[in-house]
């Protein structure tokens, strides 16, 4: 029940962030829709775990987040950089590249390849078990890959 309330209030809290509208045949219809959306899918939003796990991992993405954006930053400055230099040609290396991780939860997998895909300049393109594909535009994207992301995402979501 926990959980259904918990995604009740995350999507109505994304229902109005995104829809900027607070009168009241929206707000219904937000409530409405969320309602739903908890009903039938809490499941996969909040996926097992204790308590504890869940406050922990909470914690633990706030903390991981703004590290996330940073990094996101930087990543989208380097593929400007890349965009406008006099020889892209030659700075652009697409690449696949494959590598083993370390993480164990399902939920920590996702978020490495989620944030992998979120950092221009790679793409997340499978996971096997605990083989990662990626894509990666430049040399430096592919040498940086997974980096220093699955250690945090690892501080974050893996404590079991």
């Amino acid at each position: 029940m926990t959980a259904k309330i918990a995604t009740f209030l995350v999507m109505l809290a994304f229902w109005v962030v995104l829809s900027g509208k607070l009168d009241a045949f929206h707000l219904t219809l937000g409530v409405l829709s969320s309602l739903l959306i908890a009903w039938f899918s809490s499941d996969l939003l909040f996926f097992g775990g204790d308590r504890r796990s869940w406050v922990r991992g909470t914690i633990g993405l706030a903390l991981y987040l703004p590290w996330l954006l940073w990094e996101i930053l930087l990543a989208t400055l380097h593929v400007a950089w890349v965009a406008i230099h006099p020889r892209m040609y030659e700075v652009i290396d697409p690449q696949i590249i494959r590598f083993k991780t370390r993480l164990k939860r399902p939920i920590s997998k996702v978020a490495l390849a989620q944030s992998i895909t979120l950092t221009p300049g790679t793409i997340t393109v499978d996971i096997d078990e605990d083989e990662f594909t990626v894509f990666a535009l430049t040399n430096s994207a592919a040498e940086g890959c997974p980096g220093s992301l699955e250690p945090r995402v690892a501080k974050a979501l893996e404590f079991d």
